[in-house]
């Protein structure tokens, strides 16, 4: 096994390069809200832990009283390494609550459809119908996906 990096170390080469890191000093994950685009963005990195998901999923909840009905919500897994399966509850109860909120479309990036990590399922299930769900491969294709 490689040595840890120290933060001295030297950025990655090659495909790893490109990849999203997580902001430094931060858990794996990351929500923002863009209100003039009445946008919801959530950013998965590295290895996410129930802890992380269920800090992720209050913060978006926390968001949804300032997005209107009709919103969406931009899921990026361009970072993720590995997900534990005991995070499906936090993902699940974000969806319902954005679901009641009115969220409109979901947008997600999974470069790597083996990083999934259920969310056609869990779609399925809490998002139902009138819910449009898109998933591109990359940011480029997701925001082209935002202005449809």
């Amino acid at each position: 096994m490689p040595p840890k990096p120290t933060p001295g170390d030297a950025a990655p080469a090659g495909p790893e390069a490109d990849r999203p890191r997580a902001p430094a000093g931060r858990p794996p994950a990351t929500v923002e809200l863009d209100e003039s685009r009445n946008l919801i963005t959530i950013k998965y990195f590295g290895n996410v832990t129930p802890a992380a998901t269920k800090k992720t999923a209050a913060d978006a909840k926390g968001l949804i009283a300032r997005v209107r009905p009709g919103f969406t919500v931009l899921t990026d897994l361009s970072g993720l390494d590995s997900m534990d399966l005991d995070c499906a509850p936090d993902l699940s109860g974000v969806m319902d609550a954005f679901r009641a909120a009115g969220v409109r479309t979901v947008i997600r990036i999974i470069p790597d459809p083996a990083k999934d990590i259920g969310l056609n399922i869990l779609a399925i299930v809490h998002y139902r119908r009138g819910v449009r769900v898109v998933t591109c491969e990359t940011a480029a294709e997701a925001e082209r996906a935002l202005k449809k």
